[in-house]
């Protein structure tokens, strides 16, 4: 079985690259192996990466893009979801404007050194959106100036089987070269399909923590009571429905604020935030992934990584693409032999 090598940038803890490989199990189903193959992976954060070499066999290193070198042909693919906090809609210090935040640009270095059949480019929402647009349009213009067809689109956890509502952009890019159109996968519950959303009730084993440390004190509660009318707070998750976004700080959740937080007594005024592994499920990560370092550690790495479900059925819909370059390859290297074989003769 052919398998397509994959440069796997801005890594992470894995969570994408988990979804593109594969075989993994996530609220009893199975999610099968993938005909992938990542030939590197990377991420500037060292402790993400300890997490990234706990659970593949391919182990990532720790480096900056920007030192990154590769020669042509070396993957089929590239995958990267370039950090964000920069064009977050939540961030009130964002700096989208400094050069060394948009490093959609050291991405398109690595996609013009390797010329891959295919590319996926993933951020926030506010990517697409902030300033009108303009950083969206500066990245997808750069893309296809290397000669991709771009394909932007964004996508809900939600509509996959995820019990989150964590609504991000994906831009897949297509080598010209490659005949046909991409489409992205369709919702597999939700509005249109037979089946109901996953509810955040799935993943969550028991309202009582397993530590007194994740509940939040009387003061705090007390404090949101007193706020403001206007400002959002003790926003308890309904179990029954799905989870607003889980986000990298999770560890300094504030209960007066969106961050998603769970009632465990509404008589007694009990809230407390998620543990590290609730985090990982509503994220959809196996429950045998594993983390490396502290609470704070685990909840950085595991918001700001791509649900592994999530991109399992991006890369699955992308396997007839990357066939089709695979074989119009095959085709022209026959052409050349041949070519080669009657210039000989």
């Amino acid at each position: 079985m052919t398998r397509f090598k994959v440069v796997s940038l801005f890594s992470g803890c894995g969570g994408a690259d988990r979804g593109l490989l594969g075989d993994f199990s996530y609220l009893n189903k199975r999610y099968s192996g993938l005909p992938f193959e990542i030939v590197h992976a990377s991420d500037i954060n060292e402790r993400a990466v300890k997490t990234y070499n706990l659970n593949f066999e391919a182990p990532a290193m720790v480096a900056d893009v920007a030192n990154l070198s590769f020669p042509l042909g070396f993957a089929d693919v590239v995958i990267g979801g370039f950090p964000c906090q920069a064009f977050s809609t939540v961030n009130p210090t964002k700096q989208p404007g400094k050069e060394s935040n948009q490093l959609f640009w050291q991405m398109a270095k690595v996609i013009e050194s390797i010329r891959p059949s295919v590319f996926i480019a993933e951020n926030v929402k506010g990517f697409f959106r902030l300033k009108g647009g303009l950083y969206f349009h500066l990245a997808n213009s750069e893309f296809i100036s290397l000669g991709y067809k771009t394909y932007p689109a964004l996508l809900n956890s939600s509509d996959f089987g995820v019990p989150q509502l964590r609504e991000r952009l994906f831009i897949v890019g297509i080598k010209e070269s490659i005949p046909g159109k991409y489409e992205f996968p369709c919702a597999v519950c939700g509005s249109g399909t037979s089946k109901t959303k996953v509810p955040l009730r799935r993943v969550i084993r028991n309202l009582i923590p397993p530590h007194p440390k994740y509940y939040f004190s009387k003061k705090a509660v007390q404090g949101a009571k007193n706020a403001k009318p206007n400002m959002k707070r003790l926003l308890a998750q309904n179990i029954d429905g799905q989870c607003l976004t889980i986000t990298s700080h999770l560890a300094k959740v504030s209960i007066n604020s969106r961050d998603p937080v769970l009632l465990v007594s509404k008589k007694k005024e009990l809230y407390r935030r998620f543990t590290p592994r609730e985090a990982a499920r509503i994220q959809s990560f196996p429950n045998d992934f594993k983390f490396f370092g502290c609470d704070g550690d685990a909840y950085r790495q595991i918001g700001n990584a791509i649900p592994p479900v999530l991109f399992w059925h991006l890369a699955h819909s992308l396997i007839p693409i990357l066939k089709a370059a695979h074989k119009q390859k095959n085709h022209s290297l026959s052409l050349h032999n041949q070519y080669e074989v009657l210039a000989a003769a």
